[in-house]
């Protein structure tokens, strides 16, 4: 309850001080003649989200009324009626005093009018100030609001502040990425040593890169974050092992998808990443960027301005990947369609090799149910022999052979079937097998 406890005291300081403000106005007794002198209710430790929010983002006394007014609508908007009265002079509402009304016309929300209202009354000079303050301020103008005339929390802002919750962006055309998961572990993977090698760096920068720059002073000498590059052809683990990263480490992992991102319109796709990174921002993500070659490949000659404007955005997009501070992932089949001059930006870059016969006879192994058995002429040893291929085909070869077997109330996996499993994966391919 601390929590609720906390944002109704601050509700009732803000209700002092648009009662305060307008007396002030309309020149009526008040023992305060400076709204500045109203002091905000006083902050310790563990008081909830909505206080952690103040302090984590260092919130000063306007800033403060700014978030306030945003959450009224949707706790309290009884407050904001008194800036819902008539001008006798003018027969409509107060200009001066911000707001305007909902779509469904029940009820109004406040502007960046109001908030300058609040700050400065009629003081002209005052309202310019506290205009170039809140124009300027990140905080504001990132994605914690909506973008619109109104002061409108965004759902992101209200999930944490207010409900206590973690916030978990659905996939829009606003935020062109997706939330990915595992119910999988790190003994379920396979891969060959080299390359566990270095998944395991990377679980140890996870684990202790905030920790070494902070404590041996190496913040300014050495960026923060972790860029890596995934490359292999497809079902070799990419996002598998991008998964078991933030399962292990107890962090979302996003996959941007990169054909909602890219727009023929110049402007548009740095628009659309941007917002990625905006919505990401402080939240320790992993971030994943699948077929990243689609956007990061090699740049283009400059034929004309569009190209000119493109490599421009593509360095852009660039200098955000190295900036953010968490883990950035991209993956692509073939590394040598990543741009070298990005390439060396990484701090490493990941082969998934194509499984070997004994990799691939442990994964045919330990895909298939426990629950099924192999018909006698079915050797899995044989089948991991004589067929090259990645685990996400032999997952899907498992799933066909699985249902065939289960659409016959049998457990007893035939090898025709695996077979024709092995059929399909390789016409995909436009590869074709023998018996």
């Amino acid at each position: 309850m601390k929590n609720e406890q906390f944002i109704n005291a601050e509700l009732n300081w803000i209700t002092n001080v648009i009662v305060t403000r307008l007396k002030l106005y309309f020149k009526e007794n008040t023992e305060i003649n400076d709204i500045n002198y109203i002091v905000p209710p006083a902050i310790e430790k563990r008081q909830g989200a909505y206080s952690e929010f103040i302090l984590r983002n260092g919130l000063k006394f306007e800033d403060r009324i700014y978030l306030a007014l945003a959450i009224i609508p949707q706790l309290k908007p009884q407050l904001l009626d008194c800036f819902n009265v008539k001008n006798s002079n003018t027969d409509q509402r107060f200009v001066e005093f911000g707001c305007i009304e909902k779509e469904n016309g029940r009820g109004i929300l406040p502007t960046l009018d109001t908030v300058l209202f609040l700050l400065a009354g009629d003081n002209v000079e005052i309202r310019i100030q506290y205009l170039r303050y809140f124009t300027q301020h990140k905080l504001f103008k990132g994605s914690l609001f909506l973008n619109t005339e109104a002061i409108v929390p965004s759902l992101e802002l209200l999930e944490t502040i207010v409900y206590e919750r973690s916030f978990m962006p659905d996939f829009s055309t606003t935020f062109p990425a997706h939330r990915i998961t595992i119910n999988r572990s790190w003994e379920d993977l396979i891969l060959d040593k080299n390359t566990m090698t270095q998944i395991n760096d990377i679980k140890l920068w996870v684990s202790n890169g905030e920790k070494l720059l902070n404590e041996w002073n190496l913040n300014g000498k050495i960026k923060r974050g972790y860029r890596t590059l995934f490359y292999g052809l497809p079902g070799t683990g990419k996002t598998f092992t991008a998964s078991l990263l933030g399962k292990s480490t107890g962090k979302e992992v996003y996959c941007v998808d990169l054909s909602m991102v890219i727009s023929k319109y110049i402007g548009e796709t740095e628009k659309n990443l941007s917002h990625v990174f905006e919505v990401a921002e402080g939240k320790d993500w992993i971030l994943f960027f699948d077929e990243a070659d689609a956007l990061f490949g090699k740049r283009t000659n400059i034929k004309d301005s569009h190209d000119r404007y493109a490599n421009q955005e593509v360095a852009y997009l660039l200098q955000r990947i190295e900036d953010y501070p968490g883990l950035v992932i991209l993956s692509t089949n073939q590394k040598n369609n990543i741009d070298e001059a990005f390439a060396r930006r990484f701090q490493s870059i990941i082969r998934f090799s194509m499984p070997n016969a004994e990799e691939r006879e442990r994964l045919w192994k330990e895909t298939f149910s426990e629950k099924c058995t192999f018909e006698d002429k079915l050797s899995i040893n044989e089948i991991a022999q004589k067929y090259e291929m990645a685990g996400g085909s032999i997952l899907n070869v498992v799933h066909y052979s699985s249902l065939m077997a289960f659409s016959r109330n049998e457990t007893c996996i035939k090898k025709d079937d695996v077979i024709e499993g092995i059929r399909r994966e390789f016409r995909k391919e436009g590869k074709g097998i023998s018996g």
